[in-house]
């Protein structure tokens, strides 16, 4: 088969299989098997594939097509530029999430030089070492629960030169932080457990850790709302990725425990995603 064969009849059976994106999908696999650049399948539409990268290929496929994330049979992803390594040990990072770094970049971009930075429950670290590279001068820091995340994001912070920059420590939110912060953010699990069966199977092979938060989804975020007044500098703020629906009742929440200056922000699909508040 050649490879616009092979692309036709991948991109066929994802969509059976009901895949966003079959083409798109397609195209990354084979490119992968085939150890080139995507853009570069179309100028060897022509080339015959071997069994052996036919067998390589069919395997991707046939795990993509029961839902396994495009992301982890690559094992990358794509963050604000950035290429990170992304396996089961962390959540997948979501766009809605590159959002969120790019209006800090530009919220913070005139920082002082003492400037620092906590990114709770890290996962692998995609958050915390974009804003490492865009804040040279800032102090960084970066907590998670889980043991196998704080070791992905290690990895991805060797693969950028940031493993003496990022200050990596396991903690359950800020039990265990010292100091204070000029910015804490966070995009922590937000899921409620009853809303499992509306999850798409990509979702499903995250972590459960990383997407589960108790009844209401909101538990871990207003608990980190709790917290983060003992470890915010005068006048820092807390940055949260929240879920849908949660934005209102947790705006309330910051209220009452005395931020000030608070705001939410709608993601690029005009949903309400973030809230970005102020203490002292």
């Amino acid at each position: 088969m050649t490879v616009l064969e092979v692309l036709e009849s991948t991109t066929a059976y994802f969509k059976k299989r009901k895949i966003d994106s079959p083409r798109l999908n397609a195209e990354h696999l084979l490119a992968q098997v085939l150890g080139c650049k995507r853009i570069e399948l179309y100028l060897e539409f022509e080339r015959d594939l071997g069994e052996a990268e036919l067998a390589l290929l069919r395997e991707r496929v046939r795990r993509r097509g029961r839902g396994e994330p495009l992301q982890h049979l690559l094992g990358t992803v794509e963050f604000c530029g950035r290429t990170f390594l992304c396996d089961k040990r962390a959540l997948v990072p979501r766009p809605e999430t590159e959002q969120l770094v790019e209006v800090l970049i530009s919220k913070f971009q005139f920082l002082h030089s003492n400037f620092r930075v906590l990114d709770v429950g890290t996962g692998s670290g995609v958050i915390v070492l974009t804003l490492a590279k865009e804040f040279p001068e800032a102090e960084i820091f970066a907590v998670d629960i889980s043991e196998d995340a704080l070791a992905l994001a290690r990895e991805n912070a060797e693969r950028l030169g940031l493993n003496q920059r990022v200050r990596f420590k396991k903690s359950n939110l800020l039990r265990d932080i010292e100091g204070t912060f000029d910015l804490i953010v966070a995009n922590l699990p937000y899921i409620a457990a009853r809303d499992r069966n509306i999850l798409s199977r990509e979702v499903l092979h995250d972590p459960e850790g990383a997407l589960f938060s108790g009844e209401h989804g909101d538990e871990l975020l207003r608990e980190l709302i709790e917290q983060a007044p003992a470890r915010l500098r005068p006048g820092g703020t807390l940055a949260l990725e929240v879920g849908l629906g949660q934005t209102e009742a947790l705006f309330s929440t910051l209220a009452e425990k005395n931020y000030r200056d608070i705001c939410s922000k709608n993601d690029y699909s005009g949903r309400r995603r973030f809230l970005f508040a102020r203490y002292g």
